[in-house]
């Protein structure tokens, strides 16, 4: 948009300037004519300059009727110019008048003028240099000054970005002198104060409703159990409290979910030890043998490494376990592959399964399931999440690569 402004303006003022310089030049000559006639009427010996000189004008006789009321005539010409070796733009006046003898002569006067490619030349060169002047000036105002003046919005904006519920901060207020950067930064530290406590309330509901369900979801799940031992029930009554049994152990497997989390986010947790990881992973993978084998599942442990780490054991207990649980759970019901990687900075766990990658950036959600995850309760990811956030030296990522489903586990 610049350049075409430019652009424009430039045409605008090559035709001003152009048309100024003629201007001028004519003047100029149209002058020079009135004195070199008076001058003729004086000394009648000018009348004799019939080629050019140093004064560029030459008279001769004419015989050729003329309309007087044309008195001058501008014409430019191309005359070769010792100086510079070429041919230059000349302007030329040509006009007539009647000398001291009634005798009508014809008065040339020339004198060079600007030359139009070079004009034309040097003002490109100089909108160049306005041009970028203008890009670098508006570059400059907008890291400088712009910046300086939004650097309160910014870091409004910035306090935004790093907010995560359940860990913020004591609100920084922002230093600025404008008025509504202070009201936006006030309104939205309420803003964030309010959702803070809406979420602590509702922390502090699900465990205390995760609590409260405990007892009479086991009271319940323990007399299905009983009456499934009653011979007098019938078949149809069986296979109902079997149906029941099972939504109530999945109800139960909830709870407990709902419950770790809470006590995970409540910092239950808090004592650290060093944890060797590959002793975790291999007790976990002891205890879940017969399920990986019920399920024929091929497993692979390879320790290039101890990975170890200050972290609660609890935790990363439940943390590889989880982890085990999805790479099993998530397996093809055939054939499937467990490969577990260990090595001084980072593991992998990596299983065969669905073959497209998962979507990354929701998996860790609370209550996400995939499609084929029908018996899920969308919390396992979540409580790893949840235990790697526990500890600011590890980190998780999820990767797909060559059909395989990678979680990996590295020290930051």
């Amino acid at each position: 948009m610049i350049l075409i402004v430019i652009a424009v303006w430039a045409t605008l003022f090559y035709a001003y300037i152009t048309e100024e310089v003629y201007d001028n030049v004519d003047d100029g000559l149209k002058n020079q004519k009135i004195e070199i006639i008076r001058a003729a009427y004086q000394d009648e010996s000018i009348l004799k300059t019939d080629t050019f000189g140093i004064n560029q004008f030459k008279i001769t006789k004419s015989d050729v009727q003329v309309n007087m009321d044309e008195k001058n005539i501008f014409k430019n010409d191309l005359i070769y110019m010792p100086y510079d070796e070429d041919m230059e733009p000349y302007r030329i006046l040509n006009t007539y008048f009647y000398g001291k003898d009634k005798q009508l002569y014809q008065l040339e006067i020339r004198t060079s003028t600007v030359e139009e490619d070079e004009l034309k030349y040097d003002l490109a060169t100089a909108l160049i240099i306005l041009y970028i002047l203008i890009i670098v000036s508006i570059f400059l105002l907008n890291t400088l000054v712009f910046h300086r003046a939004f650097k309160p919005f910014y870091q409004i904006l910035d306090k935004l970005e790093r907010y995560q519920f359940g860990k913020i901060k004591t609100a920084v207020p922002i230093n600025s002198n404008v008025r509504e950067f202070m009201l936006l930064d006030t309104e939205i530290d309420k803003m964030l104060d309010r959702n803070e406590k809406i979420f602590q309330q509702q922390k502090l509901f699900i465990e205390n409703a995760s609590h409260e369900l405990q007892t009479p979801l086991a009271i319940s799940s323990n007399k299905l159990e009983l009456l499934l031992e009653d011979e007098q029930l019938t078949e149809h009554h069986l296979i109902t409290i079997s149906e029941t049994k099972e939504a109530l152990e999945r109800m139960i497997k909830l709870n407990k979910a709902l419950l770790m989390l809470s006590r995970i986010e409540n910092n239950q947790f808090d004592f650290t030890q060093t944890v060797d990881f590959n002793s975790v992973i291999r007790e976990a993978c002891e205890e879940l043998a017969d399920l990986i084998e019920f399920r024929g599942i091929t497993l692979e442990v390879l320790e290039h490494g101890k990975f170890s780490a200050d972290f609660n054991a609890d935790l990363v207990k439940i943390l590889i376990s989880n982890l085990l649980r999805n790479a099993i759970n998530y397996n093809k019901s055939k054939d499937g592959f467990i490969k577990i990687d260990i090595h001084k900075d980072f593991f992998t766990i990596a299983n065969s399964g669905k073959n497209t990658a998962l979507q990354a950036e929701n998996i860790f959600d609370r209550f996400h399931k995939e499609n084929t995850a029908i018996n899920s309760n969308g919390l396992g990811l979540s409580i790893v999440k949840t235990i790697i956030e526990t500890n600011k030296t590890i980190s998780i990522n999820y990767s797909y690569l060559n059909n395989f489903h990678i979680f990996k586990i590295q020290k930051l």
